[in-house]
């Protein structure tokens, strides 16, 4: 039978190769598991609050913060707090009144940037609420990103006389999930939401 031996600067060059092989490795886990991060790990709400109610409508605000270096956009919201939780803006009609309505392609927080919710402008509005919102409390709302990912949050409840968002003024509702009928509207006028200060 014939032997066959290893020199040992073959043995050396083995060995060598295997702790390359290793080092490549063990170099190549940081880089996948970057690559493979959530949008929502540099998501974060800053000042957020949420309008006291009895019942019907309410809305959330605060200030949404992007840490990363590409853009964040939110596409939907959930909370147990209400039936419904909506993106939403605030736009002129034809008419030259301020409305409200869904925000279409959601919220887009810019890289390094952030996003402002507030009374007049863009919020988390919630409809048909499941129970009244009085100050003190302090529901949870989850946030689903682009990407699949969810940003989970809670704010605190705080009264205020301003800031009932309502459709008054004749804004489409047939793509809403309620009809202005059954939701509880109070009446604000757009200098309310601009006095709105927080």
């Amino acid at each position: 039978m014939k032997k066959t031996f290893t020199t040992l600067p073959t043995l050396i060059i083995l060995a060598a190769a295997t702790v390359l092989v290793a080092t490549g490795c063990a170099a190549a886990e940081p880089a996948a598991r970057v690559a493979t991060s959530s949008a929502a790990e540099s998501l974060s709400i800053q000042d957020a609050w949420v309008k006291a109610a009895d019942e019907g409508m309410s809305a959330v605000f605060g200030t949404l913060e992007n840490d990363s270096d590409a853009d964040i956009t939110v596409v939907s919201a959930a909370t147990a707090a209400s039936a419904t939780a909506e993106l939403h803006e605030t736009v002129e009609n034809d008419a030259g009144e301020m409305m409200m309505q869904p925000k279409e392609g959601g919220f887009v927080i810019p890289a390094g940037g952030s996003y402002e919710l507030a009374p007049g402008g863009s919020h988390l509005m919630l409809m048909g609420l499941t129970a009244p919102l009085k100050a003190g409390d302090e529901p949870t709302f989850t946030l689903t990103l682009s990407d699949g990912s969810t940003y989970e949050f809670s704010a605190p409840v705080k009264d205020y006389a301003g800031a009932n968002e309502s459709y008054e003024g004749g804004m489409d509702m047939k793509d809403m999930d309620m009809k202005e009928s059954d939701m509880d509207h109070s009446d604000m006028t757009d200098s309310d939401m601009q006095d709105m200060k927080h």
